[in-house]
Parts: C-alpha cells; structure tokens; sequence
C-alpha cells in the first residue's frame, strides 16, 4: 500500500468517528451546554483538564472558549494534587477529558474536586468509568478504532474529542449572544480584529490630502491636482459643497481614448455622478465589502450631511493588511 493510500485510510478512520460522534449525541449535550451558560452568567471559570494527549487537545478546547467569551483555564492535572486545585472555587467547572475514564492523575484529584462542589463534565470514551460515573455529566467520545495502524497512538479518539470541544464553544457562542465585534475584542491583533474594530475615519484619507474641484473646473485641473496630492481621483462639489461626483484616472484613461481633447472638458459632464460613499462612522470592513462588491478603487468618505470628508483608495486597504 502506497502512502497516499495510507493517508487516506487514515483519515477515512477519523471521519468515521466522527460521523458516530454526530450520530450519538444525545441530551447530555444539552446539559453540558446548561452547566456551561450557566457558569458564564454567574462569572465563574471553566478549568479544563486532560493528561497527555487529551491534555494537548484540551489546551485548544480551553483556548477556544475564552476566545469567544468563556473565560477558561487549563490545570495541569500532575501538579494538581500538589497545591493547584486552589485555583478551582465553589461554582466553577471542570472539563475533564480522558478518554479511558481511568486516568490515575485525574481520579486522584477527583474527590476534592467534589469536595470544592465543583461540577463536573467528563469527556471519555468509557460511559461506566470512574471518571464518567463521578461526572454531573458524561459525554461520550468512543470510537469504533484508533486510526493508528496498531491502534494504539490517540488519533480518531482525540479529532471526537477536539470536534466536540468545539460543538460546544459554538453552541454556547450562539447561546450566549456572541457577535463578531466580541471575537474582535479578543483578536486585536488579527486581521478579523483590525477589519472589526477600525473605523472609516482610521484609514481614510483626510480632505487636506485629497484634491477637492467644482463642477465648473476641467479634467487638465483634475490632472494637475493628482500630480500635486499624488492621488488617483478628484472629488467633485456643487455649488452647495455638497458631493456631486468622482472623477477618477480610469474615467480620464476612458475618455482619453474616445476624444484626446477630453482635458478641456468640464467635470460635471465627465464625472460619475452620485457616487458610491461611505459614512465616515461605519466600520472599516463595510469599505472591503464595498470595494469587493462594486469594483472600484476609490470611495468618497462623507459625514451624516452627505459631505465630503476624505476619500479611501484600495492601497489603504492593503497598507492596513485588511485585503
């Protein structure tokens, strides 16, 4: 057997266990979810623990729920017995992930554990373990086989466990009212941060760095304003200065090939009228969105009285990594 053919069994064991995963859930989801929400709306810790591989796996499932509002924490469960069970308080809960139920470093934490009146949800693969019957609530995470080719190394047994970890960060997400501007306050320093959390008038470019012509001025104007402010489109005003149009280097490059005398032309009758725009309160990522679904380069940034502001071109996307 080739390797590729290997890797494919491999990875067919692990979709195997996961579709039983899917298949046997049952209502202790549904109370592990209650015991979690709960713990979050009384301000209490999730502790998770795990030891060797469900410890790894638990370390993602710990991450994962802080990042989306759960406030989680990972207890090495050997150092636990010797001193570390002081982090976990009355009301808090333990996740506890062993996939035999009868890991020695886990049951022998377990009666103080119970003693701290903590609750308790078990992730193991044996519902008639110690683990699982000490749990309020057991969920199983039993696999048919190991995808380990001598079924030994923790494979199909810790995708159930990492899979349904995250089945219950998102279930609980939606139940907890979530939205992305809370993920982006955990991420500032990601790119979904920066495109949740910036603002229009953040990356936009001020008026003073943007050339601003009348209706009655003519594209060579328009010429000599983008060679001054080293841009690529002018904004266009009424007499009210109000925004009346844009005129960009790809309208001038247009109307240059259809008639070469076009820089003695008034703006008002080669401009685009009725601009896209942008508030300039609105969301940096509204500007992405905007850009994408209209094919522009250059958008006009207007105030609440639909007054020219400042202007974004698609480098000062790039410039802020946000396309």
């Amino acid at each position: 057997m080739d390797s590729i053919s290997k890797a494919k069994q491999v990875i067919q064991l692990e979709i195997q266990a996961l579709r039983d995963l899917q298949k046997n859930l049952d209502d202790s989801f549904d109370q592990a979810i209650a015991l979690l929400l709960k713990t979050a709306q009384t301000g209490r810790r999730v502790v998770v623990m795990g030891v060797g591989k469900s410890g790894h796996i638990g370390e993602k499932i710990a991450a994962t729920l802080s990042s989306t509002g759960t406030p989680a924490m990972v207890l090495n469960s050997v150092n636990a017995a010797h001193g570390d069970l002081g982090v976990v308080s009355e009301g808090d809960l333990c996740l506890i992930l062993s996939y035999s139920g009868q890991t020695e470093e886990i049951l022998r934490v377990l009666p103080a554990l119970k003693r701290q009146a903590a609750c308790i949800i078990a992730m193991t693969g044996n519902p008639k373990s110690t683990l699982a019957m000490t749990a309020d609530v057991h969920l199983s995470v039993k696999v048919r086989r190991e995808a380990c080719p001598l079924n030994l190394a923790p494979t199909s047994s810790t995708t159930a466990m990492l899979a349904l970890g995250d089945a219950l960060a998102m279930v609980l997400l939606q139940a907890r009212g979530f939205r992305k501007e809370d993920f982006a306050r955990n991420h500032p320093a990601g790119t979904l941060g920066k495109h949740l959390l910036l603002r229009v008038e953040e990356i936009m470019r001020p008026l003073d760095q943007v050339p601003i012509l009348s209706e009655g001025n003519t594209v060579n104007d328009a010429l000599r304003w983008w060679n001054l402010k080293r841009v690529g489109a002018v904004i266009v005003i009424n007499s009210s200065k109000k925004l009346s149009g844009i005129y960009t280097h790809g309208d001038f490059v247009r109307g240059y090939q259809a008639d070469p005398q076009v820089g003695r032309m008034k703006l008002k009758s080669v401009m685009t009228s009725k601009p896209i725009t942008v508030r300039i309160d609105n969301l940096a990522v509204e500007v992405l969105n905007i850009f994408q679904k209209h094919r522009i380069d250059d958008l006009v940034v207007v105030d609440s009285k639909n007054r020219p502001v400042g202007m974004i071109d698609a480098q000062d996307l790039a410039k802020q990594k946000l396309m």
